[in-house]
């Protein structure tokens, strides 16, 4: 879930756990409070500086901990006390910081990038994937919520009203889901396609939009599907990015389904995208990438790069995370690189 939204929602979840007998001036310093309790989390990208690997392997990692929230919730109570001059010191913003900072990790969970709740005990990445990363129909309705509020400060109805929306609409999405799982697995079925894994990814602007994947250990078959839709709906000239990304999911009946090896599209080509894939180099993004594909070979078999299919977004033309390995020689151990552009790869240490 991106930041703001992240914020905004524990900012709401504040105002929902104030107690009756709070007092109302406390209320929008305890709002205040989860505002930035469950901004904090994502002050993790710091670890991008380290490095491109040091970020996949440590994003959502330890301040996103169900094990380390009581920590960081009394890290961030003990300094939005001093900043927001809390007369009650930190002991009066906790339970606010533990909800925001709760709310966030319940907020990336939902979505398909992956969240290590149980840092530092175990590096398992956990993600039910019923969300796109930026939804704007969730994040209106914290917005809403917040914003009616603020207009009856004195109840916690409206609060409790926009929670349980978005409950409700996360859980519409999981039903949506479901529905498009089944429709992968018809796919499979029909083609008489065993041992294959099914799995479907929420995509941006509506959630009817999903990518629905059929995959086997040697590739994937995927389309991106509109499950309301009646028509194609085609890309014209001058229609907005909003439309260009919305236009490639297709109704179901029209679905387009395209197919990525994960290793190579020849014998030789995929011998030598597998001793790339399993070298020790490519360790961590053996961990990250969920739907690995081979995205090219290049300079003369020197190079093979691959991406992670989970990331394809149709209307987008930037595709992050794109990773491989290089060697000089046949016989040299492979060192992994990432890929800039066509032209251009950076090493990682």
């Amino acid at each position: 879930m991106d930041t703001l939204t992240h914020a905004l929602s524990g900012a709401l979840v504040a105002r929902l756990t104030a107690g009756r007998e709070a007092p109302p001036r406390t209320i929008p310093r305890r709002v205040a409070a989860g505002f930035f309790a469950c901004a904090f989390p994502d002050l993790d990208f710091v670890v991008g500086w380290l490095g491109p690997v040091e970020y996949l392997l440590h994003h959502r990692g330890a301040t996103h901990s169900l094990l380390l929230l009581p920590f960081w919730a009394l890290a961030c109570a003990w300094l939005l006390a001093k900043v927001l001059r809390e007369p009650g010191g930190w002991r009066a913003l906790y339970g606010a910081c533990a909800w925001g900072i709760g709310a966030h990790i319940a907020g990336d969970l939902i979505t398909s990038y992956g969240t290590i709740i149980f840092a530092p005990v175990s590096d398992a990445r956990f993600s039910w994937g019923t969300t796109f990363i930026i939804d704007l129909w969730f994040s209106g309705i914290i917005v809403l919520g917040l914003a009616t509020s603020a207009l009856w400060r004195r109840t916690r109805v409206p609060a409790a009203a926009a929670v349980a929306l978005v409950v409700v609409y996360v859980g519409f999405q999981a039903l949506l889901r479901d529905r498009v799982l089944e429709f992968g697995r018809d796919y499979a079925q029909a083609r008489g396609m065993r041992d294959v894994q099914i799995e479907a990814y929420p995509r941006p602007v509506s959630p009817f939009n999903w990518t629905v994947f059929v995959s086997d250990e040697r590739e994937h078959r995927f389309a991106h599907v509109n499950l309301v839709r009646e028509a194609p709906r085609r890309h014209q000239s001058g229609d907005g990015f909003v439309a260009k990304l919305d236009a490639p999911y297709q109704p179901l009946a029209a679905a387009r389904w395209e197919s990525r090896r994960r290793y190579g599209r020849n014998a030789a080509e995929e011998a030598l995208g597998r001793a790339a894939w399993e070298s020790p180099a490519l360790g961590f993004l053996r961990w990250f990438a969920e739907r690995p594909a081979l995205e090219a070979v290049t300079e003369g078999s020197t190079c093979v790069w691959f991406i992670d299919l989970r990331f394809v977004t149709p209307g987008r033309d930037w595709l992050p995370f794109r990773f491989g390995a290089c060697r000089a020689q046949p016989q040299a151990p492979w060192q992994a690189y990432r890929r800039l552009d066509e032209a251009v790869r950076m090493p990682i240490r």
